[in-house]
């Protein structure tokens, strides 16, 4: 029986996508973030377009499996998750407009796949040849980036007045990074300031007091003095930075380090590893970095050594 709405039933993917497009809101209630739209609306430029044609009612799990296929085929892995992914999310509301009976997307594990590459951060030394090869204007952005795990478009759109400085008797105690907004570039539109990732995204970070000396140098010498001042501006010191100007910077400083490999995201790893080698709690590591769960506050946990460790001390308590 067909319980596709009257006057629907005829939907083809690519209409239909376009209305889910305008209509789609988060669990907040809220439209998709410019970003998020424009990655959907490039998926469905790119590789859903073998099927924007096709009726819904005709997208069978067959189908669906022998695009799968193809897409895998062309050897970018993640991508055609994050596709599967999408189509998945569409042809699920799909059956809750009635449109269709039941989602064909029926891969297990698709949207989960990933081509297994790891991310490894530099070392301490590694860090410390960056350090010294990237240019002064950017040593602070490598710091802040590598001891309090902020994203790129959380980097680039610290002001001044996101940088706390508390100190007793004149003397500094504590630099904190508050961290309540990202910034993105967008085709076509440019960049759009925004909310972070996620609400758990909004956060307070204590930065070490061994980089104290080098941040308040970069706040004095390479920062405007209002308080909405760019921490890291483009050259003309009022625009965001974009990524492809900074990576001008960024690549020859990882290549003197040995790590050509590495990409920005790594210094993340870095601030999120050496928190647990620190002794962090899951719940820590997972506040400090802005992640809705702790699942990737376990994996820097492991990455750690921590589990590791605390199998030896079990070991020592069995034998006492």
């Amino acid at each position: 029986m067909d319980t596709a709405a009257p006057g629907k039933r005829y939907d083809t993917l690519g209409t239909y996508s376009e209305e889910w497009l305008r209509t789609r809101t988060n669990r907040h209630g809220e439209h998709l973030l410019p970003r998020t739209r424009s990655e959907y609306e490039r998926l469905l430029r790119t590789s859903l377009l073998p099927l924007a044609d096709t009726r819904l009612n005709m997208l069978t799990p067959e189908l669906i499996r022998t695009w799968y296929a193809g897409q895998l085929n062309t050897g970018k892995k993640t991508q055609s998750a994050r596709a599967y992914g999408f189509l998945r999310s569409i042809l699920g509301t799909a059956v809750n407009d009635r449109r269709i009976a039941s989602n064909p997307c029926m891969i297990r594990g698709a949207q989960n796949a990933s081509t297994g590459k790891k991310v490894l951060p530099p070392t301490p030394e590694q860090l410390q040849k960056i350090l010294e090869a990237i240019a002064p204007r950017y040593k602070a952005a490598v710091i802040i980036a590598a001891w309090a795990g902020c994203r790129y478009g959380e980097l680039t759109e610290l002001r001044r007045k996101d940088i706390r400085i508390l100190k007793m008797d004149r003397a500094v105690e504590s630099v904190i990074v508050e961290v309540s907004r990202g910034v993105t570039h967008v085709a076509g539109q440019g960049f759009i300031i925004g909310k972070t990732k996620s609400e758990a995204g909004v956060r307070s970070i204590v930065l070490p007091p061994h980089v104290h000396g080098l941040v308040l140098e970069h706040l004095k010498d390479h920062v405007g003095r209002s308080p909405e001042a760019l921490l890291f501006p483009a050259a003309d010191g009022a625009t965001h930075l974009a990524q492809s100007t900074f990576a001008k910077h960024w690549y020859p400083a990882r290549k003197a380090a040995g790590r050509q490999d590495m990409p920005w995201h790594a210094l993340r790893h870095y601030g999120a590893t050496r928190a647990a080698l620190a002794g962090a709690t899951l719940k820590e590591l997972q506040e400090r970095l802005g992640h809705s769960t702790v699942a990737a506050a376990m994996r820097y946990q492991h990455t750690a050594g921590r589990d590791a460790d605390l199998a030896r001390r079990m070991s020592e308590q069995a034998s006492a």
